[in-house]
C-alpha cells in the first residue's frame, strides 16, 4: 500500500519521543487550550472529539478558536452519532469552510444502534464528501487491546479496508489508537500491523497525567487493559488508588522499544488529567530528554 505522507513532521525522524505529538480536547476545552497554546508548537495537530449533547455551532467554533491560534484541528466524525446526511455534509462543510480544516478523524461511535443513515465509519468514507470538501488526510481508529465488538481477525481486516479505501479516494490515512497502559502489548500490536503491510503512519495514544482514579475511571469505560500487573509496569498499584501518576514509565518503554520495523509512529495524547498539565509534562519529558 502507498501511503502519503500527512505533515511535514513524519519526513524527519522524531528528534525525541514526544517530537511531532497531537493532543485531544472537547469543545469544552477551548478555554484551557488558550491557556495552555504558549507551551505548544505551532501547527501541532489538536483532535476534536464529537460528544454527544454538543451544540454543532460549538464544535465549529472550537475548530475555528484551533485554526485562530496556529495548531491544525481535526474534527471527529461519529458515524452512529450523526442523524442525517444534511447535518455530515453541513459540519464538514462548515469547519472546512471556517477553520480550514484539512485532516478529520472518523468513528462508529458507541450506539448500539445508528441515529442516522451512517452505520459504520466506512459509510462516511464511500460519500466521497471528504475528497469533495478538500480533506487531504483521515484519522481512523486502531485497537493495541482488541475491540470489543470484533475478533482480532476482524479488526485487521477493517482496518487494512479503511486505508486502502481512504488511499483509493485520493487522501493519506492515519491510525491513531486507544490509549493504553502497556507499552508490551502497543509494540506486538505495531509489529503486527506492519507485517500485514499496513503502512500508515500511527499516533500511539497515551494518557496525560491524571489522579489514578481518574484514570482507572477511562480505562473502565473505554475497555482498556488495567490488571494490576499491567498498571505496576505503568507505575500504578491498583490497590492503592490515591495521587495521580504521569506516563513516564510508558512513554520510556515505548522509546525504548520502538525500531525501524514498527514504521512511522508518534504520539497522541489523551489530557484527563487536564490540558495544561498534559502540556507542561511534555514539555518536560521533552527538555530532559
Amino acid at each position: 500500500m502507498t501511503t502519503p505522507i500527512i505533515h511535514p513532521n513524519w519526513a524527519r525522524p522524531a528528534l525525541n519521543m514526544v517530537d511531532g505529538y497531537s493532543l485531544e480536547i472537547t469543545a469544552k476545552d477551548v478555554d484551557s487550550l488558550r491557556a495552555a497554546a504558549p507551551g505548544i508548537l505551532p501547527e501541532t495537530p489538536i483532535a476534536l472529539t464529537f460528544l454527544p449533547g454538543e451544540e454543532f455551532d460549538a464544535r465549529v467554533a472550537a475548530a475555528r478558536t484551533v485554526r485562530e491560534l496556529g495548531f491544525e484541528p481535526m474534527p471527529h466524525f461519529s458515524a452512529r452519532r450523526i442523524t442525517s446526511r444534511d447535518e455530515f455534509e453541513r459540519y464538514l462543510a462548515a469547519v472546512t469552510r471556517e477553520a480550514g480544516v484539512k485532516r478529520s478523524f472518523i468513528i462508529a461511535g458507541d450506539p448500539a444502534e445508528p441515529e442516522g443513515p451512517f452505520a459504520d465509519s466506512m459509510a462516511l468514507i464511500a460519500t466521497g464528501d471528504f475528497e469533495r470538501n478538500g480533506i487531504t488526510a483521515i484519522g481512523i481508529g486502531g485497537h493495541p487491546e482488541g475491540h470489543p465488538n470484533m475478533s482480532d481477525e476482524q479488526c485487521w481486516q477493517v482496518l487494512e479496508d479503511k486505508c486502502n479505501a481512504i488511499v483509493a479516494r485520493g487522501m493519506a490515512p492515519l491510525i491513531v489508537t486507544q490509549f493504553a497502559f502497556d507499552a508490551d502489548a502497543v509494540l506486538a500490536w505495531l509489529k503486527k500491523l506492519r507485517e500485514r503491510g499496513i503502512e500508515a503512519p500511527v499516533r500511539l495514544g497515551v494518557p496525560g497525567p491524571a489522579g489514578i482514579k481518574t484514570l482507572m475511571r477511562f480505562a473502565a469505560r473505554c475497555g482498556v487493559g488495567a490488571s494490576a500487573t499491567v498498571m505496576a509496569k505503568y507505575g500504578i498499584s491498583i490497590t492503592r488508588l490515591i495521587g495521580s501518576a504521569g506516563p513516564d514509565k510508558l512513554v520510556k518503554s515505548l522509546e525504548q522499544g520502538l525500531g525501524e520495523e514498527h514504521g512511522p509512529v508518534r504520539l497522541h495524547f489523551y489530557p484527563f488529567g487536564g490540558l495544561e498539565k498534559t502540556v507542561a509534562w511534555i514539555n518536560e519529558f521533552a527538555r530532559k530528554n
